[in-house]
């Protein structure tokens, strides 16, 4: 990889920050982030080299705020190691799949589903937070089934997969916000580590930008950990700010890549 200049170094753990704040307000968005930052701020030329890098760093914050959210009571174990092992194998198939496409379409692609995915968040009814949720015969073939296609979109498109991961336990489960959030970072911390394996034994992972990038997220992490706390408080706040992070950030990728292509 390319040695970093002081700029890069700087932006690089600044958007660290970025992400791990992220990851520990909604448990998602970490990639959706990690990657246009990479690319667009940081000025890292390839898509695949982005993401790559973006995996480690997203997995490693994703394990800082699950231990937190741990720590809260806000992970539901049994249904969070399901989800994770079923999505495992799909984002093995997911990774080498996606390596195969163009950069920049691959971009494009992935600023489309995003959009979707929170246009559905939206719309859909917010269960109480005080619901406690369990690993049942009922949710269970739910589980194996979204983490399956999750994790199998989660390594084509090079994310850990948190946006799409916390509304789909959410639909399995009936799973609370908070509570989704905090079970969804044991799959993002999972998927996050099986791409990232894939896109280094590649050759596509810039490992000094991703250290510098993990410690940025050290203290991002705690500052969107106590946030989400207040925020899920309040009915309903944290599903449309994570709704419109993702509007905003796939609308700025779906037009720099358009861009690009044409």
């Amino acid at each position: 990889m390319t040695t970093l200049s002081t700029m890069q170094m700087v932006l690089g753990a600044g958007s660290g920050v970025g992400v791990g704040f992220t990851l520990g307000l909604v448990g998602g968005g970490g990639s959706i982030l990690a990657v246009p930052l990479l690319v667009y701020l940081v000025g890292v030329a390839s898509p695949h080299v982005a993401i790559g890098t973006s995996a480690v760093a997203v997995a490693a914050n994703a394990a800082i705020g699950l231990a937190s959210h741990a720590r809260a009571g806000n992970v539901r174990w049994q249904c969070g190691v399901l989800f994770s092992g079923m999505g495992i194998a799909g984002a093995f198939l997911g990774a080498r799949l996606g390596k195969l496409v163009d950069g920049q379409s691959l971009l494009a692609a992935f600023a489309v589903m995003m959009a979707v995915v929170a246009v559905l968040m939206l719309r859909r009814r917010e269960p109480g937070e005080d619901r406690v949720v369990r690993l049942s015969r009922e949710n269970a073939p739910m589980l194996v089934a979204g983490g399956l296609g999750v994790g199998l979109l989660s390594g084509f498109f090079g994310i850990g997969g948190g946006f799409l991961i916390v509304p789909a336990i959410v639909l399995a489960t009936g799973m609370p916000m908070l509570q989704a959030i905090g079970t969804s970072l044991l799959a993002v911390t999972a998927f996050g580590l099986t791409i990232a394996a894939s896109y280094a034994a590649a050759g596509l992972v810039d490992w000094a930008l991703a250290a510098i990038f993990v410690a940025g997220g050290l203290l991002g992490s705690v500052a969107g950990t106590r946030l989400g706390r207040v925020l899920a408080a309040r009915r309903g706040v944290l599903t449309r700010v994570f709704a419109g992070l993702i509007l905003v950030v796939a609308a700025y990728m779906l037009v720099r890549s358009l861009g690009a292509i044409g």
